[in-house]
């Protein structure tokens, strides 16, 4: 059963609660396990969408998939002149249904993609210029445009923001934050939250992507505590249509020793497990046209790969540093606390140690006045915690004074070499001078990586830079600039922080040209089929 039209929607939501049903114990039996060779008699269940990930960059997909269309506001003018008359002109189409790569064409912005910075501009206006311009975009349901998805995620819907530290602030706004059609202050005034600044902690940003799944009527496409192990292609020979039930393998051994030389890339195969209540794992397996890698980058966090890194007094994460604080594990230690990296996160760490009296050695790479730290970047009225930290990194430093301050000492230009079991950590300086530091915790946090292992290669095929491991600044996956379609894998897409977008606000232009592709695709397809069912002779 392939369902490529909103007329099936109710059977596809039905076809899924075999999959992913509430009483899950009766359904097993009708469920590809993972063990299986071959597949179950039942008709195999192809998906037009299937979504990995259900933070911020999934919810927006299954939005615009769902059917929702922008379109330009009666009493919108854009700030841009040339992009409002391109607008203008086509007012009475939905920005879906405009050439995107038009639109895009002499637009700046913070992202690398053109889409994203489209959208983006449309949605905030001139935001980086300090305006607070209201969108230009009003927002319509129409069904007739849904387009069948699921959206599959660890955890409830918002992704990693709800893992992450919620004592500390957003490093963008909250306006930033939100997604298409629920202003975020809006929501936070109807929940009654005394929204006190621009900026919000993490778990406020984490209830509202939740809450709009629900309010945009989302959560038929939502589904929680699932695990994916393996996204492959299947392969079918070009005259093969009668739905035999072998599996990838097999065939395609059938079909080398047939002599078929003519494979085609058919659909994917998505397996993995749902998690139950009571612990047990539930096998699926699902076939889907088209897959969206929406997964983020905080999967693996980054490694300093050294030896001792494996000590159970190295951490790699805000959360675990903050677990230990809050169950006063570090109370009363003489020696301070190790950080290494020098982004927000790193930053995050020195403040909680900090204010909650804990002393810290502070160290990272790069040199105080180097221009590309992220501090440099941020206005100091809006992040004046962020420059307390900077100004510390600057002034507490161990070569300013050679002995540690009682509350910070910052290590610019070190290497960490080693952590030793007696809980020493041995530096390196850039002229090669070697420090031994005794230290009661020590905390790596110096990026993440996403973790996809369960593509081919671990999806080291489809970055930038070939057999190189997907990171969001130095080798995000390669695709299409204006469809989010990777350029080494047909019909599978990314976007967010896998495509280099890793702010909220840029995120959303990646499902605005996944739509449009997948829209133009179904119409297209939609077409072919009027076309063959009603021509007649001489119609191929």
């Amino acid at each position: 059963r392939s369902y490529s039209s909103p007329e099936t929607e109710g059977q596809l939501l039905n076809s899924f609660a075999q999959y992913f049903g509430d009483s899950l114990g009766s359904k097993i039996k009708r469920m590809p396990l993972i063990e299986e060779t071959v597949l179950p008699g039942d008709p195999l269940l192809t998906l037009p969408v299937v979504i990995i990930g259900n933070g911020p960059s999934g919810i927006c997909l299954s939005y615009l998939l769902s059917g929702y269309r922008p379109y330009l506001s009666p009493e919108a003018v854009h700030p841009n002149p040339v992009l409002h008359t391109k607008l203008e002109a086509a007012r009475h189409l939905s920005i879906i249904d405009q050439d995107l790569e038009y639109l895009s064409e002499g637009l700046e912005g913070r992202s690398p993609n053109p889409v994203a910075v489209l959208f983006d501009t449309l949605l905030h206006p001139d935001a980086d210029f300090g305006y607070d311009y209201p969108s230009t975009l009003h927002w319509k349901l129409e069904q007739h445009h849904y387009i069948p998805h699921i959206v599959l995620g660890k955890g409830p819907p918002g992704g990693a923001w709800h893992s992450m530290e919620g004592s500390m602030l957003t490093i963008s706004f909250g306006d930033w934050m939100e997604l298409p059609g629920l202003a975020f202050k809006e929501w936070a005034a109807n929940i009654r939250r005394n929204i006190k600044s621009d900026r919000v902690m993490p778990e406020e940003i984490a209830c509202y992507y939740k809450h709009y799944v629900k309010v945009m009527g989302l959560q038929k496409n939502f589904r929680d505590n699932v695990y994916i192990t393996s996204v492959s292609r299947l392969y079918r020979g070009t005259d093969d249509e009668d739905g035999s039930q072998l599996n990838s393998t097999q065939r395609l051994q059938m079909e080398m020793e047939e002599g078929q030389k003519s494979l085609i890339k058919r659909n994917w195969e998505v397996r993995g497990y749902q998690r139950a209540a009571d612990g047990s794992h539930v096998p699926f397996c699902l076939f889907a046209e088209n897959v969206a890698l929406a997964t983020g980058t905080f999967d693996s966090p980054g490694r300093l790969q050294v030896e001792g890194e494996d000590f159970p007094f190295v951490l790699h994460s805000m959360t675990d540093f903050g677990a230990a604080v809050s169950k006063g594990k570090l109370r009363g230690k003489a020696d301070p606390v190790l950080i290494v990296g020098a982004g927000l996160t790193a930053a995050d760490a020195v403040l909680c140690a900090y204010n909650n009296n804990i002393p810290v050695i502070h160290v990272f790479r790069r040199r105080v006045t180097d221009t590309s730290l992220i501090f440099k970047q941020l206005p100091q009225t809006l992040y004046p915690e962020y420059h307390k930290v900077y100004h510390m990194m600057c002034t507490q430093s161990h070569s300013v004074d050679s002995s540690l301050h009682p509350a910070y000492t910052s290590f610019p230009e070190h290497n960490v070499l080693s952590f030793k079991p007696e809980m020493k950590c041995v530096l390196q300086s850039a002229s090669g001078l070697k420090k031994i530091l005794k230290f009661s915790l020590a905390l790596v946090l110096i990026g993440s990586h996403p973790n996809l292992f369960f593509l081919k290669d671990q999806g080291h095929g489809i970055g930038h830079h070939a057999n190189q491991p997907i990171t969001c600044k130095g080798n995000p996956i390669e695709i299409d600039p204006y469809t989010y379609e990777c350029t080494k894998e047909a019909n599978l897409f990314a976007l967010g922080p896998l495509v280099g977008d890793n702010f909220v606000r840029f995120l959303k232009g990646g499902a605005l040209g996944i739509t449009r592709c997948l829209a133009i695709r179904q119409k297209k397809k939609h077409e072919l089929i009027e076309s063959r069912d009603g021509g007649g002779d001489g119609v191929p």
